[in-house]
């Protein structure tokens, strides 16, 4: 059967939106079947694999980060996708051993598994050490590694450390074109319950979305805000952009 091209072709150089596919009589030719099939079982890996925790310790020992590793209430994989709520809470033994880490940051980074434990292993990393080479003057806690995590989990973590403000850099769902996306969370003096009201977010951080060095900054503006102001959320905005002159955001964004 004959493959009927899209006159919108030229445009898929564009995006990774599935535009333009063509048609093989009444369904989309065979090649793009395809792959929309792979994306479709790379999402649902990327949900489901196993955060390699020893890697990320072993590699933020070799950059000289102090480091620690927790798990929350959700004793499982799919009794953390069947139960939110026991992702958002520490377990009792996770709590414990945190308390007894060093205290009073200015700043906890928290390398969270979420919904993508590819983009945790991937972006975390550089997204940090991107970030802290434009904070001055701050004192950053351990970046503590947690899995079966919620955003929300931050909140306890920053709690027990006794942080000002804790970035949970977390694997957001992911997209049929997207199976490892960063998302930033940053909370100001985190406790238990707080709403996404109180948070702001920065989202697809990954070399084919938001480059590290355009997230690093917008990261870092949001930071020193909140450490000024005493606030993140609604209260915040991100006005990052207004700071840079144009040919810089460009070239940030590549």
């Amino acid at each position: 059967m004959s493959v009927s091209a899209n006159p919108w072709e030229a445009l898929r150089r564009f995006t990774d939106a599935r535009i333009a596919l063509g048609r093989a009589g009444s369904s989309v030719p065979t090649a793009p079947l395809l792959a929309f099939n792979l994306a479709h079982a790379q999402a649902r890996d990327a949900v489901h694999r196993p955060l390699d925790v020893a890697s990320l310790l072993h590699e933020l020992d070799s950059k000289r980060f102090a480091c620690a590793s927790v798990c929350s209430a959700a004793a499982s994989r799919d009794v953390y996708l069947r139960r939110p709520d026991l992702g958002r809470m520490l377990s009792d033994e996770s709590a414990a051993r945190l308390d007894t880490h060093e205290k009073d940051a200015d700043l906890v980074f928290v390398i969270a598994d979420g919904l993508s434990s590819n983009a945790a292993s991937m972006h975390a990393i550089p997204l940090i050490e991107k970030t802290m080479a434009r904070l001055d003057g701050w004192r950053i806690g351990p970046v503590v590694v947690a899995t079966q995590a919620r955003v929300a989990l931050g909140d306890g973590i920053g709690s027990i450390l006794k942080a000002r403000i804790v970035a949970v850099l977390i694997g957001e769902r992911p997209g049929l074109s997207s199976p490892a996306s960063l998302g930033v969370y940053v909370t100001y003096d985190p406790v238990q319950g707080r709403s996404d009201a109180e948070r702001n977010c920065i989202s697809n951080v990954r070399p084919e979305g938001l480059a590290y060095d355009a997230a690093a900054f917008k990261l870092a503006y949001l930071l020193n805000e909140a450490r000024a102001r005493k606030l993140t959320g609604v209260g915040l905005k991100d006005d990052s952009a207004t700071a840079l002159p144009e040919r810089t955001i460009d070239r940030l964004s590549r």
